[in-house]
């Protein structure tokens, strides 16, 4: 019985990575991608601060992006930081980031938005 379940288990772990093997060269790379995009995130999330109060400065005004840009800043803020935390800890399943643009500095003049899903990395 207890060759059965160790028999069983190395099949079903050889059989849960065998979609790794056949992309084992492009793997680690994909590590590593979403590991990178997961620490920058997570540091440079202060960024999204500024960006924000330049953005709505641009469309409402300097008193509402004083008050509102900043607290959305805030928001955006915890939200790319938070998504870069979650990237780092999940670092080993390739997906895409959750936060669009990826980084703070791309796109500087669009607003950051969150997609909704999960989608993994081609």
């Amino acid at each position: 019985m207890k060759q059965l379940l160790k028999t069983l288990l190395i099949l079903v772990t050889l059989f849960s990575f065998t979609p790794y093997t056949a992309t084992a060269s492009s793997y680690p790379e994909k590590l590593g991608t979403k590991l990178g995009n997961g620490l920058t995130n997570a540091v440079t999330g202060i960024a999204e601060i500024p960006k924000t109060i330049m953005i709505t400065n641009r469309t409402n005004g300097p008193a509402y992006a004083a008050t509102a840009g900043f607290m959305t800043g805030l928001v955006q803020m915890l939200g790319r930081t938070g998504c870069g935390v979650i990237d780092l800890v999940t670092f080993f399943i390739p997906t895409k980031p959750i936060v669009r643009p990826g980084f703070v500095w791309e796109n500087f003049k669009t607003e950051t938005t969150y997609t909704s899903k999960w989608e993994m990395l081609p």
